[in-house]
């Protein structure tokens, strides 16, 4: 008895030591590649019903007392309208919850304004409901259609960034070298590519998603992007940044199961002061399915030769 009792303080002791240990246990660090770099390499997802604004009315996290599923709710109709045809109504949507950041249900990506909204100025307010105006009025040619519906760039922001969550297909494929940092997008299949160590190409230069170039501080990814065309201003139908927009992101594995994604954006042509946000990536044993945007490359065409009738019979127009 008597050495069975030095055994259990024995343990006692060492799930103590244990126990402290961890209690000042640094911070995660992310398993390396064969060069030294920490690995992000695998399939992600930053799927959820967070998304980049909050909707009014709504508290910023969800505490104990509150009603998460009338805020779940609430936040929901604000990303898919209950609207018939394309809505919550016509077509099934995967369900999903709030993200949790920190041990905290976060109802909205942006974290540097009180309300949880984008700081637009007014100029670039006007500009953004310009351009979401548009889309219900210009149908003269394919050049008038907004990026995403013409295949060229991944809705809901998913790729350019700051990279958003779509309400699906919002899978990633990560691939490292020692030169690059690839991101694949589910959504239009679309790739990102980021040069490590480099510069940013010539002044005045514009590509898809921005000229991306990125470094490591410690175990962070840190991208900075300047460059984006002018026709993905609008990146629908989430917000507006314009071609002279400057995002900074910082990719850090915070544990085997999460990235943890930060951005800060500057444009101060369309916002009044530079704002943040942060969002999950989790892994995904999900396969990134085919994106057949517009099959069978009817879509398009269709729209037009609708708006081509409409301009032809326009006693018909509205039935």
């Amino acid at each position: 008895m008597a050495g069975s009792g030095i055994g259990w303080r024995a343990l006692a002791l060492v799930g103590a030591f244990s126990l402290a240990a961890s209690a000042h246990a640094g911070p995660y660090h992310a398993p390396r590649t064969p060069w030294g770099a920490p690995d992000f390499q695998g399939k992600w997802t930053n799927f959820s019903l967070t998304h980049l604004e909050r909707p009014a009315g709504v508290p910023a996290v969800v505490g104990k007392g509150d009603d998460l599923a009338a805020i779940e709710k609430a936040v929901s109709d604000g990303i898919i309208p209950d609207d018939g045809l394309g809505g919550r109504e016509s077509e099934w949507w995967p369900p999903s919850h709030l993200a949790v950041i920190d041990g905290q249900r976060r109802t909205a990506w942006i974290v540097s304004t009180p309300d949880g909204r984008i700081p637009y100025t007014a100029a670039g307010l006007e500009r953004r409901k310009a351009l979401r105006a548009k889309a219900f009025v210009d149908f003269d040619g394919p050049e008038s259609r907004n990026t995403s519906e013409r295949c060229l760039t991944p809705t809901f922001s998913a790729l350019s960034p700051p990279m958003l969550n779509a309400p699906y297909a919002a899978g990633y494929r990560i691939v490292q070298t020692r030169d690059a940092v690839v991101i694949q997008s589910e959504i239009n299949s679309d790739l990102r590519i980021v040069r490590l160590g480099g510069r940013h190409d010539a002044p005045g230069g514009r590509v898809w998603s921005g000229d991306s170039i990125g470094h490591w501080e410690g175990e962070t990814l840190v991208v900075d992007t300047v460059g984006f065309r002018p026709e993905e201003a609008f990146r629908a139908p989430v917000f507006l940044i314009g071609p002279d927009a400057h995002v900074v992101e910082r990719f850090t594995r915070t544990g085997k199961d999460e990235i943890r994604y930060a951005f800060t954006v500057e444009d101060p042509a369309n916002y009044a002061q530079a704002w943040k946000g942060e969002v999950v990536f989790k892994p995904t044993s999900d396969p990134l399915y085919e994106y057949a945007c517009h099959e069978g490359n009817n879509s398009l065409p269709g729209l037009l030769q609708g708006a081509r009738y409409v301009e032809a019979h326009p006693e018909k127009a509205g039935q």
